[in-house]
């Protein structure tokens, strides 16, 4: 369940990624959908970040590192 979540919060970060790109393309210079969109993709990186963290603490998610 936690590694799905983390899949789906990595696909919405690129989909915001996308529309960031878009948004930077189309959009006239007085529009503010590019920092709506930058504001987005950093929360959900954060939130990520966040479950990933969580994921390591609860031994959810383990490392298999040689190292």
């Amino acid at each position: 369940m936690l590694k799905a979540a983390i899949v789906l919060m990595l696909l919405a970060t690129v989909a915001s990624l996308f529309s960031g790109l878009v948004f930077l393309v189309k959009d006239d210079e007085n529009s503010s959908r590019l920092l709506k969109a930058l504001t987005v993709r950093v929360t959900l990186a954060a939130l990520t970040i966040g479950l990933v963290a969580w994921g390591f603490i609860s031994g959810q998610l383990v490392s298999h590192a040689p190292f």
